[in-house]
């Protein structure tokens, strides 16, 4: 990898985190629903967010059971199970937790959720939609194309980018997933998996500095 400073580095990275975020305010909702993810941060934020009266229900989605060596995650069950979990241990009504395991990524995420919705007859109609602060537009940019326009807001855990790249997840292998997410809104908008977004030059420029220092591991074939 060339030779650059933390600081230089850091930089590029947050010019992806600033573009990613989308700065929704949190209003009252009839559902909070958790997307799946390999940080338990997600979870907790959504609990407090449950816990401070924002929506009477959670919403637990995600199939994948996190085995992910890059970032020290190994996990005995799927992200729904694991997060479910966390919200009884949290005192949250068992009756006021649903859980869908049967997704694998964010298009599923929602569709799958809004299929279990239907099957037990709640009419939820408005959403506060949780996830890392740095899939946030991933997230909104997948439910204009699942959903279209709706009443929902998308949040995440409130860190900002330096401490979550100094926090306890690996500092490296967190820059990846980063940068993998952003290439996703470029590349997902272009191929019809959500809806497309704009992106900057300089945000784009700053995508394609950080590839060229080698963080490459999960970008997908445009």
């Amino acid at each position: 990898m060339p030779a650059i400073s933390q600081h230089d580095v850091n930089a590029l990275v947050q010019g992806l985190w600033d573009y990613m975020l989308v700065g929704h305010e949190l209003r009252l909702a009839d559902c909070i629903l958790v997307l799946g993810s390999h940080d338990i941060r997600v979870a907790e934020y959504a609990i407090e967010l449950y816990q401070a009266g924002y929506a009477p229900y959670l919403l637990f989605s995600g199939g994948v059971v996190q085995r992910n060596v890059a970032l020290n995650v190994f996990w005995d069950g799927t992200e729904a199970e694991v997060f479910a979990r966390l919200a009884l241990a949290e005192a949250v009504p068992g009756d006021k937790i649903l859980i869908e395991k049967r997704s694998t990524n964010t298009g599923e995420n929602l569709r799958y959720s809004q299929q279990l919705i239907k099957s037990i007859g709640l009419g939820f109609k408005s959403f506060i939609l949780v996830q890392k602060p740095y899939m946030e537009r991933r997230v909104l940019a997948t439910a204009l194309k699942q959903w279209g326009e709706g009443d929902y807001i998308v949040t995440s855990p409130p860190l900002s980018c330096a401490e979550y790249l100094n926090g306890d997840l690996p500092r490296e292998a967190v820059i990846q997933h980063i940068v993998g997410d952003f290439q996703r809104v470029k590349v997902y908008g272009e191929n019809g998996f959500q809806a497309p977004q704009e992106i900057p030059a300089r945000t784009w420029a700053a995508f394609e500095r950080l590839v060229a220092l080698g963080y490459d591991e999960r970008l997908v074939e445009a």
